[in-house]
């Protein structure tokens, strides 16, 4: 997150553009919340004429932990990680999202992945204002508690921390080599140390975030209670959309799979035509049985009497011809 500054277009925008269609292009499954959320946070910074008069300005969802308090004001609470100060701060949090969101996401799935989401964006911003306001019994009210910051960073360092958990290899953090796991601390503290007006606290509340959850998803041995809500939420609406499809749904023609063996009883004559082999009917569409493989004898339109070749066959050539014809 960032605090105060001029908006300047440097043209990143469409680089973002284009690494993140890329990065799509080469994965086998499309990983669509981490899409939505890249469009969303580049909506709301860039502000087309359909959502500029919906949308609150941005001096108006400033993170300030004072009027959040003062005016229990929950749309800073929330909106305030979807605004972004500038092209820069918007294209490095978007490229640190793609790549963690298509690995988190491919791993957990869509559903347990936006509500993971979702459980770090409100556990972060949160923990920000319980620190920013336990800070003031230190007579730190100045530095933390009137602080402007908006940005998605707190939860992409809580993601950051979930991502890592796993891991016993090393990664390089800013060429820094450090255990993987502890990758989120020392970015907190590099960032802190090399870039000016950074909300260490957002940071700070995004990687407790990230460890509060992770300690949450291990005291269940399934998915967590939001994600079996939306599970069921979702199977809720889908309900009556499948039940629609259910009256307006054809089937269509088979062509195979529809014959018997035996006795004809019963079944349109005029529809199959017995194999003279097995006594398979098949479909008229067929000119081979689909059982035993042998060719339907005539014009195609009808069959003739089997030949004594045909009608001589041993039960061990017919299973040939079955097993012959069902693994092409």
């Amino acid at each position: 997150m960032e605090r105060g500054g001029n908006r300047v277009s440097r043209g990143m925008i469409p680089l973002l553009a284009v690494h993140a269609f890329n990065e799509y292009y080469r994965q086998e499954r499309k990983p669509p919340v981490t899409a939505g959320l890249l469009i969303t946070n580049t909506l709301i910074y860039l502000r087309p004429a359909f959502l500029n008069n919906i949308l609150p300005a941005l001096d108006e969802v400033w993170f300030n932990p004072h009027l959040i308090v003062k005016n229990q004001d929950l749309r800073r609470f929330l909106l305030s990680a979807f605004y972004h100060m500038g092209e820069p701060h918007l294209v490095y949090n978007m490229l640190s999202l793609l790549w963690k969101g298509i690995q988190l996401e491919n791993s957990m799935g869509s559903i347990e992945f936006a509500c993971m989401v979702a459980e770090l964006l409100a556990m972060s911003q949160g923990i920000t204002l319980v620190l920013a306001k336990g800070l003031l019994l230190f007579d730190y009210d100045r530095a933390y508690y009137s602080e402007y910051s908006v940005g998605f960073s707190g939860v992409l360092f809580g993601m950051k921390v979930v991502l890592n958990s796993l891991s016993d290899n090393y990664t390089s953090v800013h060429g820094v080599i450090v255990p993987t796991r502890h990758a989120a601390w020392v970015e907190l503290i590099l960032i802190q140390l090399c870039v000016p007006g950074v909300s260490f606290l957002s940071h700070l509340g995004g990687i407790l975030a990230g460890l509060i959850y992770l300690r949450l998803r291990r005291s269940y041995s399934g998915p967590d209670p939001l994600t079996t809500i939306v599970r069921k939420f979702i199977g809720i609406l889908r309900w009556p959309l499948r039940y629609v499809q259910g009256l307006f749904r054809f089937r269509r023609r088979r062509i195979s799979g529809s014959g018997t063996v035996g006795n004809r009883t019963g079944r349109n004559m005029s529809s199959t035509w017995r194999c003279p082999a097995c006594t398979f009917d098949n479909s008229m569409w067929l000119s081979m049985c689909e059982m035993c493989g042998t060719e339907r004898e005539g014009n195609g339109l009808s069959y003739t009497r089997p030949s004594n070749r045909i009608r001589d066959l041993s039960l061990e050539e017919l299973r040939r011809r079955r097993v012959e014809r069902f693994s092409r």
